[in-house]
């Protein structure tokens, strides 16, 4: 009996180390861009940004579009399928798209550190809910802060959020030491991070653009692929 017993224990135990393990793997994806190679890690706390993701990669999706809106000190956008065969000049950002993904945001744990992957949206006056883009995507640089500068943010976040998003200590240190872009914590889904590549897309974010955030020389996503 007491043999019986210690076999179901050590087998409730492989079972808890293997969800463990489960739990721990996270699915990357490689971009192959005109400016280099950029590698990402989806977070499992945020699946349904994970799968859709995953899908849109795995259908293609992202193989040929570009970075069509870049801002220095900020963030590099992509994913709008339009932008695949833009000409010059032309707007890019607002292409009809057929679903959204209900928001994931999971603040403090997740946040706009430099280079989290977060999904782009519509603005609350007409999404309300903050439900995410199916496509679009962002990856910030964002600026290191001061602590007198991270007071001014959360003024802001108190107004914009009803003071329900607050820094805490761990995120502010985060910002001061890595930088990022702490006024949009809490507002938009942040479902992944940059692994490899960043110096990549702090040269993105430096090049010329037009008055649109576009840059002037298109810079391309060659091929996207999951990678584990």
């Amino acid at each position: 009996m007491r043999i019986k017993k210690t076999l179901l224990l050590l087998a409730a135990m492989l079972v808890a180390v293997v969800a463990d393990a489960q739990d721990s793997l996270r699915h990357e994806v490689l971009f192959e861009t005109t400016m280099g190679n950029v590698r990402v890690c989806l977070y499992n706390e945020t699946p349904q940004h994970r799968d859709n993701f995953l899908k849109n990669v795995r259908e293609g999706y992202y193989d040929g579009v570009l970075f069509h809106r870049v801002i220095e000190h900020f963030m590099v956008q992509t994913g709008d399928s339009a932008s695949r065969h833009a000409v010059p000049g032309q707007f890019l950002g607002e292409s009809s798209e057929t679903y959204t993904v209900p928001a994931e945001i999971r603040f403090p744990q997740l946040f706009h550190k430099r280079g989290a992957l977060a999904a782009a949206r519509e603005a609350d006056a007409v999404n309300p809910e903050r439900n995410s883009s199916m496509g679009q995507f962002y990856i910030v640089w964002g600026s290191r802060y001061s602590d007198a500068s991270l007071d001014k943010v959360q003024q802001q976040l108190d107004e914009r959020t009803s003071g329900k998003v607050k820094l805490t200590e761990q995120v502010r240190e985060a910002y001061k030491e890595v930088g990022g872009t702490p006024h949009l914590d809490g507002q938009y889904t942040v479902f992944g991070e940059v692994t490899e590549g960043l110096d990549v897309i702090e040269r993105m974010q430096e090049v010329e653009t037009d008055g649109n955030a576009r840059p002037v020389t298109d810079i391309r996503i060659v091929k996207a692929t999951v990678v584990r």
